[in-house]
């Protein structure tokens, strides 16, 4: 009944226990509460009461702490880090306890033994990043010192690469590069405006952008750019001081070409406006603008 009780009582124990150090409490909780339960039965209870137990356990463990207390004062006392046996009779005698019984009550003939405790190994954590073999200490340091810490910690490991600077390597890159935009380009503008197939069956394998048809196609390749007609400006300009009877020739011109201009302009016209209708709002759709040239001065 007794080692029923202690051992209800331990279980009540370990709930909201998880830390090692309440782990240890609670074995060596555990353990005096079996001496306790073992010195009872030699004395002859058949049973006890789980508060009783609980009481002569506290007992117990007071008792120790005080026996361990008291040995750690008289070892320290002499300079010493280890206690031996008689530091542990001074602290017997110091408490009132006969020493000379303890023989004879070792060698008692109803006494109980105890089985110890299993040991358990503690679960040995793998280190993160074990790189190479640790550095062992050197002759003037002590070996209770911590050990060095892994290698990697302190090698230099360089993780920054070199620029590449082969002519070859950067224009192999360049042109993978320009490769690659251009067909995200082009499956943008497939993937947003109207795209024909080289195949009837199947339309998603390889669209093609669609061309544009145009009233009159070679009306484009006719008319001057924009960049031309700036150019032409610029130099118009740069030599009118020089050149006046070329600009008053240039005016007549002009205005004898006045009526075809307007004939090219009205069909411009009806072009964009049927164009507004189909045309997508779409920034890579949009015909391309050249930039402006600007005269130095």
């Amino acid at each position: 009944h007794i080692s029923s009780h202690s051992g209800q009582g331990g279980r009540s124990c370990t709930r909201g226990t998880s830390t090692p150090a309440d782990n240890y409490q609670l074995a060596r909780r555990r353990t005096l509460q079996v001496v306790v339960s073992s010195l009872l039965t030699e004395a002859g209870f058949e049973s006890a009461e789980k508060a009783a137990v609980e009481t002569m356990t506290e007992m117990l463990q007071s008792y120790l702490s005080e026996i361990g207390r008291s040995a750690k004062s008289y070892y320290e006392h002499t300079a010493r880090t280890q206690p031996t046996i008689p530091d542990i009779v001074v602290t017997l005698i110091e408490m009132g306890f006969n020493v000379d019984t303890l023989p004879a009550y070792a060698k008692r003939s109803q006494r109980m033994v105890i089985t110890a405790p299993p040991v358990t190994n503690h679960p040995v954590t793998p280190k993160a990043l074990s790189a190479g073999q640790n550095k062992p200490h050197p002759a003037h340091i002590p070996s209770h010192l911590p050990e060095f810490p892994d290698p990697h910690t302190y090698i230099k490991t360089p993780t920054c690469r070199e620029p590449v600077c082969d002519y070859q390597v950067l224009r192999e890159k360049a042109a993978s590069q320009r490769r690659d935009v251009e067909r995200a380009l082009t499956r943008f503008m497939a993937k947003t405006g109207e795209t024909q197939s080289l195949f009837k069956d199947d339309t998603s394998t390889f669209p093609l952008i669609a061309a544009r048809p145009l009233t009159i196609p070679y009306l484009n390749a006719l008319l001057p750019s924009e960049l031309e007609l700036q150019q032409v400006e610029e130099t118009d300009s740069s030599e009118q001081d020089d050149q006046t009877d070329t600009e008053n020739l240039t005016m007549h011109m002009q205005a004898d070409d006045s009526g075809t201009e307007k004939e090219n302009t009205s069909i411009l016209q009806q072009n964009s406006l049927k164009g507004e209708d189909t045309l997508i709002d779409n920034p890579y759709l949009r015909p391309v603008k050249k930039p402006k040239l600007r005269r130095k001065k």
